[in-house]
């Protein structure tokens, strides 16, 4: 991880009316009288209808001039109840609420949720799908990475970086929409598989936009590792150590901006990943630049892990042969009674999942992910309870700001990388 730094000098010539001093018949401002009065601190609101919020996110500062005193974050204001929605749906009517969390990155949530009642049922899904699944996620981490980087670049006044980075989102859009029919709400998991296996074609296209992305990000990193704004704007501000971010229960990006090299891909592997050839970039000094770095590195990353998985995907089912969780075929269930009714009964009263809870975490593109889910043996979850790394990322933001600029503040916030969907679930 390599640190730039751009020196310039802005020149005052008379020429150009830029010389200040006083005319003859003016006071110096030495010369000035001092007002007797004191001055009291402003309390700001930003958002929560704000673009530089990233959300309906409120935040009340408290300013000194134009330093931060403090920070206080008001959520709540999406509050869309999606874990209590859970417990009325049963375990596959849950998924398509899964992807309106981060929907941002939605298959990498529907992936993480059926993972943890799979775990729960001693479903073991099969290589295809693993794989498959792999795909999903690392193509919506990049696809999650690329919204972060182009709205960064807005909220430091470049605007160029964002029409790159919405021109690769845009294809994996169309990706998403191949596979899923939807572009964002894509609810493509099942218990025990997928809604269906890959359209013909699709991983020649995964790859197609792993190659051209990278030339997009090269051209990224030069317009915004050589801008002297978004270098001042970004280093040495928002500072946090590796103490503080593990004390504060940062994951993800921001915490190995920190130094801290926890990755769950890593360090607890799922889906084979620690068969796969990546690196996991570290920061050194914890600030919003080296926030920005991890994620711009990560990308590259993950088109490393795409490229393997594709080059690795075997052929075979997509989901298990386990009348637990899997319909029968269309053939078995016009031509067998038998598989007619278990079609029928599985439907109507969805997969039963035997007694018992689980965890499954896995690494988002915020942090860590995790889903418990809790069952009495029926049809439906009795409890469903999501770890967030928004939301507990963004618990930081006062410590983050605190002392520093007001304007520092939006780049703070961009470089937590939130989303409200998930905070307000």
């Amino acid at each position: 991880m390599t640190r730039k730094t751009v020196e310039y000098q802005i020149s005052r010539t008379p020429e150009l009316g830029l010389d200040f001093r006083p005319t003859q018949g003016l006071m110096a401002p030495a010369d000035l009288p001092v007002a007797d009065f004191e001055s009291e601190n402003m309390l700001i609101n930003i958002g929560p209808q704000h673009p530089a919020t990233h959300g309906v996110l409120r935040l009340v500062l408290e300013l000194d001039g134009e330093t931060v005193v403090s920070c206080v974050p008001h959520i709540g204001y999406l509050h869309s109840s999606f874990e209590k929605l859970g417990e009325y749906r049963d375990w596959n009517q849950v998924v398509p609420l899964t992807d309106r969390m981060d929907y941002l990155a939605p298959l990498i949530y529907n992936c993480a949720y059926v993972m943890a009642v799979e775990k729960m049922m001693g479903v073991e899904v099969t290589e295809r799908c693993k794989v498959v699944r792999v795909i999903c996620m690392e193509l919506d981490r990049i696809f999650s990475h690329l919204l972060w980087l182009g709205t960064w670049a807005i909220d430091v006044g470049a605007f160029t970086p964002f029409l790159y980075a919405f021109q690769e989102r845009e294809k994996v859009y169309k990706l998403h929409e191949s596979f899923t029919g939807a572009r964002i709400t894509t609810s493509a998991t099942r218990v025990g598989g997928m809604m269906s296996d890959i359209p013909e074609g699709w991983e020649h296209g995964v790859r197609d936009f792993a190659d051209g992305v990278m030339k997009t990000l090269d051209e990224i990193e030069y317009l915004l590792h050589t801008n002297g704004i978004h270098l001042g704007r970004t280093q040495g501000v928002g500072v946090i150590s590796a103490e503080e971010a593990i004390n504060c229960g940062l994951s993800g990006p921001n915490l190995r901006a920190s130094g801290v090299p926890y990755d769950v891909r890593k360090d607890r592997p799922y889906y084979d990943y620690e068969t796969y050839d990546f690196e996991v970039p570290i920061g050194e000094h914890g600030d919003c630049f080296d926030r920005y770095l991890v994620r711009f590195e990560e990308m590259r990353q993950s088109v490393r892990i795409l490229h393997q998985a594709v080059d690795r995907l075997p052929d075979g089912p997509i989901n298990v042969d386990d009348p637990r969780v899997a319909l029968p075929s269309k053939t078995d269930a016009m031509n067998d009674m038998a598989a007619m009714i278990h079609h029928f009964k599985l439907v109507m009263e969805g997969v039963k999942a035997p007694v018992g809870e689980s965890y499954f975490p896995v690494e988002g593109s915020k942090g860590e992910l995790g889903m418990y889910v809790v069952s009495d043996g029926g049809s439906k979850p009795v409890r469903w309870r999501i770890r967030p790394p928004s939301f507990v990322n963004l618990s930081a933001i006062p410590q983050l700001v605190t002392g520093g600029l007001l304007a520092d503040v939006i780049m703070v916030n961009a470089s937590l990388d939130i989303v409200l969907g998930e905070i307000d679930r």
